[in-house]
Order: structure tokens, then sequence, then C-alpha cells
């Protein structure tokens, strides 16, 4: 089950349904068991305090993930600064909503597993990112 709030930030016109049945298709392709997501969307200042707090990390982030997957039964809490992501996407030369879909879906491959701290890691996380954002038409 997917489960949205937030946090410091208004309310993002999303199409949940589509966001759980897209997770549902990657989470399965990766063999695994779709479980419960809370995605929490939030502000950098918001993020930033989880990322000192729990992490020890004293900088804005996009993303923090909370990994509570057991077995093959994908879970966890998506922390994801909205700020971030209009920053990245006007950065990066992309639309809001296609930087918000890569975040979310990091996310979701983190919780799969997938690690990205070495440069062959984040490589395998890239294409990962991008062939989930295929499945939504984004190339």
């Amino acid at each position: 089950m997917l489960d949205i709030n937030y946090e410091e930030t208004g309310e993002l016109d999303l199409d949940v349904v589509r966001m759980e049945s897209w997770f549902q298709e990657v989470i399965t392709l990766e063999s695994k068991f779709f479980g419960d997501i809370c995605i929490i969307f939030c502000s950098d200042d918001y993020l930033l305090e989880i990322n000192q707090q729990h992490l020890n990390h004293d900088y804005f982030t996009d993303i923090v993930t909370f990994d509570y997957t057991v077995d093959d039964e994908v879970g966890g809490d998506l922390f994801i600064s909205v700020d971030r992501i209009r920053d990245n996407a006007t950065q990066f030369g992309v639309s809001f909503e296609e930087e918000l879909f890569r975040v979310c879906i990091h996310g979701v491959l983190h919780l799969c597993g997938y690690k990205d701290k070495s440069e062959a890691d984040e490589l395998v996380m890239r294409e990962k990112e991008n062939q989930a954002l295929s499945l939504l038409g984004f190339t």
C-alpha cells in the first residue's frame, strides 16, 4: 500500500493510483512484493533536520530512505524534498514531474536493495531509474 503525506510543503497534484501501480510493476520486475511504502513530501529544512538527526549529514538532499523491507516484501519511508526536486529539475533541464518520479523510484530501488555509494553502484542505479521511467513514457 502507498501512503502520501506532506510536511512543511503544499500538496502535490499526484495520480496516486498511477504511482502505486508503477511501483508495483517495478517491484514485481525485481521479483519482490509490494508492502507498505510511505512517501513524505517535505521542505528542504525539514529533510535537512532528518538528515542531520538520523544520518549525521549536514547538507541538503533530495531524498532520505528508511528501509523496512523484510525478506522480499518491500517497505519503507521515503522523505522527499520538493524544494530539491524543483531545483534539480531546473538544473538537469527536465520537467518537475520527471524529476519527482525519478527521485521516488530512486527510493523504491533502494528498498529493493540497490545502493549508490560507489561509482559502479550509481551507474546501476541510474540504469534502473531510466528503465523504470521508460515504463511511464519518459526517455
